[in-house]
């Protein structure tokens, strides 16, 4: 096997070291070695750490059948039946059946929904007082999710707004931990299972209150469109897939898509420049120059470390690279991002690298890649853009001339130390006017031409 060089320390000690500097590791590990790298650390085992876009682009186009998902990962708190647990023909089934409701007519009528949220949740901001905006960011996103997933009102939508967060923040935490060998009867994992029990009995009662009501046909919410698919023999969703499904797609698009917006927030605070030009755009109906400012946000602030397959065949070949069976291979998102090869003065904020043009999906890769790539990528991405308009369009945003906030791991997300501290003052009635006449304008005109 011919293997990247690496660090030849126990794996104890390669793992402390990881701790210790979860940031600056792996950079320093590219500068000795290069590119790729092999480490031994706990939980991922023997991996090889890449971070070259053909390299990438090879592993994400791989065959399931030589490499698959990772097995440590948060398959084991989100449910078997998760599509972060399943493999093979299993995963490739189940994605079929949840892709439809994040593109097209059903996207599309999130919208509203995303700026309500946003709306409803910026009225208790402080005014001109300094305050963290991602557990307002959280809040938005969990509300979003509960009526555009599961279609949640009531009672149902009261328990699981209540329970929800708890439930993902300790299952975030103990995602990368070792379920211990008494099972889980006391500790976090008592804690984290008995919460579970709560989330599917939430679940039935919901899933049984949906179906009585009889109007699936007229719902845009993935709970009614899970309830009527079928698989290709004909069978529908079992209610541990259901339930399995809805906490995986919370799990995955809450808290990264509410972390990815505060960074935003942290961000702009620091660029005035790219905040003038955001609030002008906002007011002028245009979105370009927002689009490419999230897409840079997720570049330069990435809230996942790693992305990556576990090896199945007898060996892969990966580049110059033969990797053995049971090698973990990881790509590190952190490393492709900040290389000046592929994005030039690649330590620099500039949303402007992105107006009219599209990343290279083997280059920028927040959302992963290949088939295990987020199906809610478009989901995640329509809904920063609606929070992020709403507040530019709501708000003045006021600039800082603090240093950036530092990366604090919240198990799965990276997030700003602070919480993307922000400090806002209502825009005056005539700018919002002036913005409102705008939007009203290019809504009739799109009108007229439909």
């Amino acid at each position: 096997m011919t293997l990247p060089p690496g660090p030849a320390k126990p794996r104890f000690v390669q793992g402390a070291y990881a701790l210790a500097m979860p940031l600056r590791g792996l950079p320093r590990l590219r500068e000795r070695y290069g590119k790729a790298f092999t480490v031994n650390v706990p939980i991922f085992g023997r991996a090889v750490v890449i971070s070259d876009p053909a390299e990438i682009k090879q592993l994400f186009q791989t065959d399931t059948a030589l490499a698959d998902n990772i097995e440590p990962n948060l398959g084991r708190v989100l449910g078997s039946r998760s599509m972060f647990a399943l493999m093979g023909e299993e995963h490739k089934q189940q994605r079929k059946l949840l892709v439809p409701p994040f593109h097209g007519r059903r996207l599309a009528a999130y919208e509203r929904i995303f700026e309500e949220a946003t709306v409803r949740e910026m009225a208790s901001w402080p005014i001109g007082t300094s305050f963290p905006v991602l557990p307002s960011m959280m809040r938005i996103t969990l509300n979003a999710i509960l009526r555009t997933v599961f279609g949640a009102e009531g009672r149902e939508f009261d328990d699981l707004r209540d329970l929800l967060p708890k439930l993902v923040t300790l299952g975030s935490r103990l995602a990368a931990a070792p379920i211990p060998k008494f099972g889980g009867r006391i500790g976090p994992w008592a804690r984290f299972f008995a919460m579970r029990r709560e989330y599917d009995r939430v679940i039935a009662r919901l899933v049984e209150k949906t179906r009585r009501a009889g109007d699936l046909d007229d719902r845009d919410d993935v709970l009614a469109m899970m309830l009527q698919s079928r698989y290709d023999d004909g069978s529908p969703m079992s209610g541990n897939e259901i339930a399995d499904q809805l906490l995986t797609l919370l799990a995955a698009g809450h808290e990264t898509t509410a972390t990815t917006l505060a960074w935003t927030v942290e961000r702009l605070r620091r660029h005035p420049d790219v905040l003038a030009d955001l609030v002008a755009e906002v007011d002028a109906g245009g979105k370009r120059l927002r689009e490419a400012t999230l897409i840079e946000v997720q570049r330069t602030r990435p809230v996942i470390d790693l992305v990556g397959r576990k090896v199945r065949a007898d060996a892969l070949e990966l580049g110059r690279w033969v990797v053995p069976k049971g090698y973990s291979i990881l790509v590190s998102i952190g490393l492709i991002h900040d290389d000046d090869a592929v994005f030039p003065d690649a330590a620099r904020f500039d949303p402007h690298r992105f107006v009219g043009s599209r990343p290279d999906l083997y280059e920028w890769i927040p959302f992963g890649g290949g088939t295990r790539r987020c199906i809610g990528a478009a989901f995640a991405t329509l809904e920063m853009n609606v929070v992020l308009r709403t507040v530019l369009r709501d708000v003045t945003l006021a600039a800082t001339t603090e240093p950036a906030e530092r990366w604090h791991s919240r198990g799965v997300a990276n997030a700003p130390g602070k919480g993307g501290l922000a400090v806002v003052h209502r825009r005056t009635a005539e700018a919002a006017g002036a913005a409102e006449t705008t939007r009203s304008t290019q809504a009739t005109s799109r009108g007229a031409r439909s």
